[in-house]
């Protein structure tokens, strides 16, 4: 039909020799996509639209140009798609519309607006408390657990992870490490990006530390030879595991070993075990080739399945030892802390452990900033209204010692 409407068009106008403009025509969604790429589109990009240029004289195909509308769409999120009657009037607009799609530039993801407003949140929310202040937080449970609530979770879209077949390395679905912050393994070979991939991030520290910690879940049977190749590349000289290795369902694989054994390129010794009453410390030697790293692992299996702790004790003195070790190991890497997930019981010990030490350094603690902090290093940390509870009752337990230290 339009090769039919050109021949015409060239009859009637062969005498005059000129050019024949067809009006631009903008090129808009679907109706059936407009919703899916609503939120995707620049907003100072201008969208494109196609001069149609028809040679007088009949030679060749129709010239196409694109060229950039100034006026159409200012805005991405009233973009207004085109109607059914509309497309039904053009039969070159709809003729155009279709075949030219695969010559438009990708659509790039953009934040929508719900997600600028939840990242400006995470960047800005505050609550500093005296010790005092503190203290009455403590006995406030119901405006802790509002406060928690309006603290957005930050979780990753799987589309924002562009490995293939990454999914195979996660133990949730829906639990993923933000692509900014995530750890990267040194490849195998060039093409093999999958071999790059585990689910972890680092994390920032107090005062914005970088790579204070790396937060991760727990070692799947799969993925236990990428958690020791990370620990000897970031030399890690703490782990901190927090979960069974079974609760109601499994947390963990067993991924170390009860003597010696080896994982992938890394060897890994036991030289001792220390029970105490709420974990266990495993002296560990990690070998590659003529290299060695110490490693002291921290198993703390006294955490009720979907609970908190009835006393916020054994976490604050497991936290006290970590710190003690970090701070012998000045100069070495992260410090790997996980379990099962890798945000719940995670995100408690690394926000009860910056906490402590703002608390130590300023004298006031500001234990909303520090979950959003860590949200914006690895979605969803601190999981729970009651975990969030629980991270203050720990950092209430610590101001008390240091007030009883200042007292002596």
């Amino acid at each position: 039909i339009l090769k039919e409407r050109f021949q015409l068009s060239l009859r009637q106008d062969k005498e005059k020799n000129q050019e024949i403009h067809l009006s631009p025509i903008t090129l808009q969604p679907a109706l059936s996509e407009a919703k899916t790429v609503h939120s995707m589109v620049q907003p100072e990009q201008a969208p494109k639209v196609l001069n149609v240029v028809v040679d007088p004289q009949g030679r060749g195909a129709p010239e196409i140009k694109a060229t950039t509308a100034t006026s159409v769409c200012p805005s991405p999120f009233k973009m207004k798609p085109i109607g059914l009657q509309e497309r039904r009037g053009s039969n070159v607009s709809l003729t155009l519309d279709m075949s030219s799609l695969g010559n438009i530039e990708p659509f790039v993801s953009i934040p929508t607006p719900r997600e600028k407003v939840a990242m400006e949140y995470l960047q800005s929310a505050s609550r500093i408390l005296t010790r005092s202040q503190l203290r009455d937080a403590v006995a406030s449970s119901h405006l802790l657990q509002s406060e928690f609530m309006e603290i957005p979770m930050n979780f990753v879209d799987p589309k924002e992870i562009d490995i293939p077949r990454h999914g195979t390395k996660n133990r949730y679905k829906t639990i993923l490490p933000n692509p900014l912050s995530r750890v990267c393994l040194r490849p195998k070979n060039v093409t093999d990006s999958l071999s790059t991939y585990i689910n972890a991030n680092y994390i920032r520290g107090y005062s914005g530390k970088e790579k204070a910690f790396i937060a991760t879940q727990g070692p799947m049977i799969n993925t236990v030879d990428d958690f020791w190749q990370m620990v000897w590349q970031e030399d890690s000289p703490v782990i901190v595991m927090i979960t069974k290795l079974k609760e109601k369902n499994e947390k963990c694989v067993l991924y170390w070993p009860e003597k010696r054994g080896i994982y992938g390129k890394v060897e890994v010794l036991v030289i001792s075990v220390n029970e105490c009453d709420n974990y266990t410390i495993r002296n560990l030697v990690l070998k590659q080739g003529s290299h060695t790293q110490h490693v002291k692992h921290y198993w703390y299996t006294s955490w009720p399945d979907h609970k908190t702790p009835d006393s916020a004790q054994p976490l604050l003195q497991l936290m006290l030892d970590v710190e003690e070790d970090r701070l012998a190991s000045q100069g070495r890497g992260p410090v790997v802390v996980h379990c099962s997930a890798g945000i719940g019981r995670t995100g408690c010990f690394i926000a009860t452990s910056i906490g402590c030490q703002q608390l130590k350094e300023e004298g006031v603690v500001d234990a909303l900033s520090i979950v959003c902090q860590l949200r914006m290093d690895r979605g969803g940390m601190v999981q729970t209204s009651e975990q969030y509870e629980f991270v203050h009752h720990a950092l209430c337990l610590y101001e008390s010692r240091l007030s009883a230290e200042t007292v002596q």
